[in-house]
């Protein structure tokens, strides 16, 4: 069993929307999961419309029932939401569980525990953990093999982030565990130039641990918490639906790219100490021979830059290596808008933009009747920028991007239109 922790300090950030619509669009794809809420609020239970003022115990009494020797299984407090989604609901008292644990021996295990008596009957557990660093967060991350940290795409928001992923790993090594971190940008709006700029931001800092789905703003998601239901019951066609559909698909995928990667690394660290032994046998079996001539001086060779250097902010990319010149958002001078985008050249309409992870962008519209086949981008070196060239007549033309199969605006083009499936097609005008 996965267990998945959707934690970050900052409140008003969409824990508990990502918690509930992730579980639901897992779920629906046949998986069976647990949702455990962990915050006192109990926003998981006005979430799912589990009325209040029937839920008789909540995890508080699961968490807390060994400390008083009478256990009570993670099950006895379950409620069904459907076939594969079940809720372990919060309560009120779970705000008092911290001090009443104060001092209970391995007081941080005790939801790990619960947890582990059930793992046979579950593939995945989203755990919704409390906007604050406390015994409950600290439960929720040693019962957890995942962390979510879903990032709302505005300034203040950006501004902690750092310190957030610190104290993450502050807490996850002292509890020596190995939990993977990942975030997630979630109430992202494309229409806003501040929300693309820190998007862009995000991908450039943290490149892998960033997830590759990004959760738009959409005021769906926020009619169906209001009618207490996930937003694949609310409006199966929504993009909201879509956005949860795509993690919950990229979640599952990641499964067994980790499980690869756990394989390959373990061969790896073997080979490296066969290597490292035969290195050292070596050198003791091998005379010392002094060189009769110094070694000729050689002209330095250029290496290719590391992937840090690649995604530090504070490295400049290149997007040819005859124009250094031109700087991408690692300049921190520069602006997104002046060279990512699209722009007219003479006689030429170019396309740049950033998808470090992408294997394959296209661009479909009105131009190509709509073929992405038609227009492929060009990838520029291992930089994750994209571009390409048209040659246009004259008028105006709407277009949309093609990111492994994904249809998206040009997150780099503020001019927008609604078109007839209530998306965002990017317009240009050829002049």
């Amino acid at each position: 069993m996965r267990t998945i922790a959707v934690v970050n300090q900052k409140g008003g950030c969409g824990k508990t929307t990502v918690s509930i619509n992730l579980a639901s669009a897992l779920a629906e794809i046949d998986k069976r999961v647990l949702l455990v809420d962990m915050d006192p609020q109990s926003h998981c239970a006005v979430g799912l419309a589990v009325p209040e003022e029937q839920i008789e115990q909540s995890i508080y009494d699961v968490l807390i029932s060994k400390s008083r020797n009478e256990p009570i299984r993670l099950t006895e407090i379950l409620w069904q939401i459907s076939d594969k989604l079940e809720l372990a609901p919060a309560s009120i008292d779970l705000s008092a569980f911290e001090q009443q644990m104060a001092n209970i021996a391995n007081r941080e295990c005790c939801l790990k525990n619960a947890v582990d008596e059930v793992k046979s009957e579950y593939d995945y557990t989203i755990i919704d953990c409390p906007p604050a660093v406390g015994l409950l967060t600290f439960n929720a991350l040693r019962a957890a093999t995942n962390v979510i940290v879903p990032v709302e795409t505005g300034y203040f928001a950006l501004h902690g982030l750092s310190k957030q992923l610190e104290t993450l790993s502050i807490l996850c090594n002292r509890c020596s565990q190995h939990v993977q971190v990942n975030v997630l940008a979630s109430m992202y709006d494309i229409r806003t130039k501040m929300g693309r700029e820190i998007l862009a931001e995000l991908r450039a800092h943290f490149g892998e641990k960033m997830l590759r789905t990004v959760v738009n703003f959409n005021t769906k998601i926020k009619e169906a918490s209001s009618f207490g239901q996930p937003i694949n019951e609310y409006d199966s066609s929504s993009k909201g639906q879509r956005d949860f559909r795509s993690l919950a698909e990229e979640i599952i995928g990641s499964d067994s790219r980790q499980q690869h990667r756990l394989i390959v690394n373990t061969l790896a660290d073997q080979l490296e100490s066969i290597s490292s032994e035969a290195e050292e046998l070596l050198k003791q079996s091998k005379p010392e021979v002094k060189p009769r001539l110094a070694a000729k001086p050689q002209a330095p060779q250029e290496q290719a830059p590391r992937a840090e250097q690649v995604q530090s902010i504070s490295q400049p990319l290149m997007v040819e290596d005859k124009t250094p010149q031109k700087p991408t958002f690692a300049d921190t001078n520069a602006k997104l808008s002046d060279y990512y985008g699209v722009n007219q050249i003479d006689d030429a309409i170019v396309f740049v933009t950033l998808y470090p992870r992408a294997n394959n962008v296209q661009i479909a519209g009105d131009f190509n009747n709509w073929q992405p086949a038609r227009n492929p981008m060009q990838r520029v070196g291992d930089s994750g920028i994209w571009q390409t060239e048209l040659k246009l007549p004259q008028g105006k033309y709407r277009y949309r991007l093609v990111v492994d199969g994904q249809w998206q605006q040009d997150p780099y083009n503020e001019r927008t239109e609604v078109n007839p499936f209530g998306e965002y097609n990017s317009v240009i005008e050829v002049k």
